[in-house]
Parts: structure tokens; C-alpha cells; sequence
């Protein structure tokens, strides 16, 4: 098995913030009735969390075969074969044996929907979720943010690094995202602008349009940010800003040339990406962002 794939599920099954966000969610939506369908399981920790809360069965779907003989044996392993069934395979092409209560998924990048999580659980559930069931996570909104970092990321490239000058940087940077794991909390200069909402059918990437950051602080203004939420179930949420201990999540940054700015100013932002699937990379992303001054009396 490929190292990247232990390092990758190594680092999400410990993200103990994730993993309890939904345990709690589930808990509140199945019971000893309930069939579940675990869309992208992967290592099996949503299974296991299904299972633990009284689901009667599982169906575990993975494409990845890596993954799909990985799940298989901890299925052996685990004593779970009249319980769980693995189906190997596209998640948007498979019709399971019975429709399911429950849908639970956990297909979140860093921006939210790149690995097109809206777009794959909307035509899996058009086929095998019943009438009335239920959907965890129940919607999935990615914000744009204008933040001012403490001295930290892009905001470490400034005029005085201990009497050093690294502000030439800025001047160098290919304005491409970037990931960032914050160790603070950055400084957000106004309320997020909200790029794809699932809640109102956006399903992913491809339906991202511009945006208008309004300023409510003065500051300097040193980055975009690009962040999710997730809603697993009312009052239950997930997100990766602001950072956790452990999260496995980083964030999106567009770096920005620092600049003042000034409450009641604006940004407005226009996403640019390549077309087809590599429209799922965000490192390939552009923002043209544009400052509008707000007029002074």
C-alpha cells in the first residue's frame, strides 16, 4: 500500500475534533433500524461510528481499490461481514441491494468541495437514499475571508523582521493558493463571503461565481482566505477556521501585496480556474481581487 494513503487516513482518524463532531451527529439521526450507506469510507471510521450507535447495517462504498482491500480486511478483521458490506466501486454509479436510511460522508478538501462531494452524494442518494432519509453532513458552505495574519504565513513577508526587510518578497510570490496550517487565528477584516453553499444547490466548484468581501476594521490586508463549514446535524458543526489541535484540515491563501485598508472598503473577488477536472486543483485557481476605497465625507 502506497505511503501516502496510511499518511493521509493516519492523519484523519486522529483528528479527534472531526471524528467526535460525527459521532455526535450520527447519534442523533440513527437507531437499531437504520441502514446506512458510508459514501467514500474509506479506512471505515464513519462505519464503525454507525455501527457503535445501533445501525442494523452498513454499506461501505470506496473507489479506490487500495483502500477498498484495506477496508476489506478490517471488515475480517472486525468480525463484520453479516453486518457491513463493502461495495468497491463509483460512488455515482452504484445501485445498493436496498435504498438506506442514512447517508453519511466525509469528502471535505481543504476548500470544501473539491473532491465534488455535493455533486457524487446528489446522484447516490437519487438512487439509493429512501424518501425522507437523512444526509450527514447536511449542507457545506465554503467563505471567502480578508484576513490579516500575526506574523505568520504571508504576513511574516513585512518591512520589519527584526530590523530586516522581507517586503521584496511580495513583489516575487506567484499569486497562486497556497496551504496554510494556522497556529493563530488570523485577523478577519470583514464577514466571509460565501463561495458554494450546497444548501443552495451549488455542487461544487464548477458553480463558484464572484464575490464581494465588505471591510468592517482597519488593518492591513494581507491575504484571501478560502475555508469550509460543514453542518453535520443541527447545532453540530465542522470547520477549519479556526484551526484545532489536530486538525487535518489546512486552509486556502491567495496571497495579496500588504495593504492598508480601512473599514467600509470592499474587495471584490473573482474566481479564475481551469476548466474540466482540473478545476478540483485549487493550487490552480486565480482570484482577481480588486480594492474599492470607501468614499470619505
Amino acid at each position: 500500500m502506497e505511503q501516502r494513503h496510511l499518511l493521509m487516513h493516519q492523519a484523519m482518524l486522529g483528528d479527534r475534533t472531526r471524528v467526535d463532531s460525527y459521532d455526535r451527529a450520527l447519534a442523533t439521526v440513527i437507531n437499531e433500524t437504520s441502514v446506512v450507506a458510508d459514501v467514500g469510507a474509506g479506512s471505515l471510521a464513519l462505519t464503525a461510528l454507525a455501527l457503535r450507535h445501533g445501525a442494523t447495517h452498513v454499506y461501505a462504498v470506496e473507489a479506490d481499490p487500495q483502500m477498498a482491500a484495506v477496508a476489506d480486511q478490517i471488515i475480517r478483521t472486525n468480525g463484520w461481514t453479516d453486518r457491513v458490506t463493502l461495495i468497491a466501486g463509483d460512488a455515482r454509479l452504484v445501485r445498493l441491494p436496498r435504498q438506506v436510511d442514512i447517508t453519511v460522508c466525509e469528502l471535505m478538501g481543504n476548500l470544501g468541495p473539491e473532491e465534488d462531494m455535493g455533486r457524487i452524494l446528489r446522484t447516490f442518494n437519487r438512487r439509493n437514499l429512501r424518501s425522507g432519509g437523512s444526509v450527514v453532513p447536511q449542507r457545506v458552505v465554503t467563505r471567502l475571508a480578508a484576513v490579516q495574519f500575526d506574523a505568520e504565513g504571508w504576513g511574516i513577508w513585512n518591512d520589519d523582521f527584526f530590523g530586516m526587510r522581507l517586503d521584496v518578497v511580495q513583489e516575487l510570490v506567484e499569486p497562486a493558493a497556497h496551504l496554510h496550517f494556522p497556529s493563530r487565528e488570523p485577523t478577519l477584516l470583514g464577514e466571509p463571503a460565501v463561495l458554494v453553499d450546497s444548501a443552495r444547490g451549488d455542487t461544487g466548484l464548477r458553480t463558484a461565481g464572484p464575490v464581494t468581501i465588505r471591510l468592517s476594521r482597519t488593518g492591513t490586508l494581507h491575504a484571501i482566505l478560502g475555508y469550509f463549514t460543514a453542518i453535520l446535524a443541527p447545532h453540530i458543526e465542522l470547520s477549519n477556521l479556526p484551526s484545532y489541535p489536530g486538525c487535518n484540515w489546512a486552509v486556502y491563501v491567495w496571497p495579496l501585496r500588504h495593504t492598508s485598508v480601512t473599514a467600509g472598503d470592499t474587495v471584490q473577488v473573482r474566481p479564475r480556474r481551469p476548466e474540466g477536472p482540473a478545476a478540483r486543483d485549487v493550487t490552480r485557481w486565480r482570484l482577481d481581487c480588486h480594492l474599492n476605497r470607501a468614499t470619505r465625507q
